[in-house]
């Protein structure tokens, strides 16, 4: 990504994000280079190791991961989300990818993803160097290691504005309230300093 970035963008960025695994690849990216992004939104990601939940994640893929990302399953994993979640706004691109290329991800590959998101991986001192402004959300709902996650974040990475999500579980705002999501966003990106709204001035 970095390669790619000083190779096509002129080795900055206005704003880098990422949900989860997502917001994980962006702590890193901060860390790697302090110049790499004016803002950075990092929603409920850890960067503090999970060895015992990565083990657990690890084992549920390792005897299921099949069944669970197969196309029939993925196909009806879309079609539950439409139904219950009608603001979702993925288009059908997104969509589609989805269905192609989740079924044919080997499961050793997941197992992987889980040992180095959840099992390995640990926020760099380097963070602090970061000249970054960073919106860091979490849900209300998220579990305890993601909550120390951010609290982590902030103690080495100051310029960071902290956002629990009032009611939420991990990721909930960005997948399934993309426009509310869009709401709280916005004034950060356009914003010089570290005021933000707060919860409840949430629609």
């Amino acid at each position: 990504i970095l390669d790619y970035i000083k190779a096509n963008c002129g080795g900055k960025l206005f704003a880098i994000g990422g949900v989860s695994l997502g917001g994980q690849i962006a702590m890193e990216l901060l860390s790697l280079d302090s110049e790499i992004a004016e803002k950075a939104i990092i929603d409920g990601s850890f960067c503090i190791p999970q060895p015992r939940l990565a083990k657990i994640s690890i084992f549920l893929v390792s005897l299921f991961g099949k069944l669970m990302f197969n196309k029939f399953s993925c196909k009806l994993q879309l079609s539950m989300m439409n139904k219950f979640y009608p603001k979702l706004a993925y288009p059908e691109e997104i969509k589609a990818y989805y269905l192609e290329d989740l079924p044919r991800t080997p499961v050793k590959t997941l197992v992987t993803i889980y040992k180095t998101y959840m099992g390995h991986y640990k926020l760099k001192d380097m963070i602090s160097a970061s000249k970054a402004q960073v919106l860091y959300i979490y849900g209300e709902k998220e579990l305890n290691c993601v909550k120390e996650s951010a609290k982590l974040f902030h103690q080495l990475h100051a310029n960071t504005i902290l956002y629990e999500a009032k009611g939420y579980n991990h990721g909930y705002l960005s997948a399934y309230l993309p426009y509310e999501w869009i709401d709280l966003v916005e004034p950060f990106l356009k914003s010089d300093s570290l005021e933000m709204c707060n919860e409840s001035d949430m629609p």
